[in-house]
C-alpha cells in the first residue's frame, strides 16, 4: 500500500470534519509543511491525522496532503536529500523516527553523552517498568505521580527500555526491559527479580496488580 493509500484512506471518514474546524484557525500565510513538521518534531507519541487537523484548525485532507510530501521529502523522492530520519506511521498516527540506518550511530552517541549513572528517578521508572511492562507512559506517570516523559526517553537511549508495541486503541506505546537490562543485573530472565511486595508499606502502594 502506498504512502497516498494509507493517508487518503484514514480520511475518507473524516470529510465531515472539514465542515466543522475548531473556531481557533492558524495564520492563512502559515506554511503548512513546516507548521506539521515542527508538531511532529515535538510529539511523544504518534499523532492521527485528525488530531493534527484540529491542533491546526486545517481541513483533514489538506493534512493528509502534507504528511503526504513530508514522507516523500524525507525519503529524498524526486532528486531531494534523504535524511537521516523518516515519518512513520504507527498505530494510526505519525511520529518522527531515526532512519534505521543510523540507529548505531545515534545508539554510540546517545551512549557516549549519557553519565554511566542513572538518577533516582530513573532508577525508580526503570523498576516500574521492569516489574509492571508492558507499561505505557501514562500509567508510570500515574504509579509515580510525576512527568516521566524526559526519564523513559532516557532510559530508551540507554538501551535499557524499549518500545514492546502500540495500543492499537488509544495509540500510547508501551515499553519493557531489554536484554541488556538483564546483563547489567547479570541475571537470566525477568523472573529472578527480587519480589518486591515486601519492600512497600502495604504489600501493594504503587503497584495494584501482579505484584511479585
Amino acid at each position: 500500500m502506498t504512502v497516498e493509500q494509507k493517508v487518503s484512506g484514514r480520511t475518507e471518514m473524516t470529510d465531515a470534519a472539514d465542515a466543522t474546524a475548531p473556531a481557533t484557525v492558524i495564520d492563512a500565510d502559515i506554511d503548512m509543511d513546516r507548521a506539521i513538521e515542527a508538531l511532529l518534531m515535538v510529539a511523544d507519541e504518534p499523532q492521527s491525522v485528525m488530531g493534527i487537523a484540529t491542533a491546526l484548525g486545517t481541513p483533514v485532507k489538506q493534512v493528509s496532503a502534507t504528511i503526504e510530501r513530508l514522507v516523500a521529502d524525507y525519503d529524498g523522492e524526486g532528486g531531494g536529500v534523504r535524511r537521516g530520519f523518516e515519518l512513520r506511521e504507527v498505530g494510526g498516527g505519525w511520529r518522527m523516527y531515526v532512519r534505521e540506518d543510523y540507529d548505531d550511530v545515534v545508539a554510540a552517541y546517545v551512549s557516549e553523552q549519557n553519565p554511566s549513572k542513572l538518577s533516582q528517578a530513573a532508577l525508580e521508572t526503570l523498576a516500574v517498568i521492569a516489574y509492571k511492562q508492558p507499561i505505557s507512559r501514562g500509567a508510570i506517570a500515574s504509579i509515580r505521580a510525576v512527568n516521566v516523559d524526559s526519564v523513559v526517553r532516557t532510559l530508551v537511549g540507554r538501551g535499557l527500555v524499549t518500545e514492546l508495541f502500540t495500543d492499537s486503541e488509544t495509540g500510547a506505546i508501551n515499553y519493557g526491559t531489554t536484554d541488556l537490562l538483564l546483563q547489567q543485573l547479570g541475571i537470566n530472565s525477568l523472573d529472578e527479580l527480587p519480589p518486591i511486595s515486601p519492600l512497600l508499606a502495604d504489600g501493594s502502594e504503587g503497584f495494584d496488580d501482579d505484584v511479585r
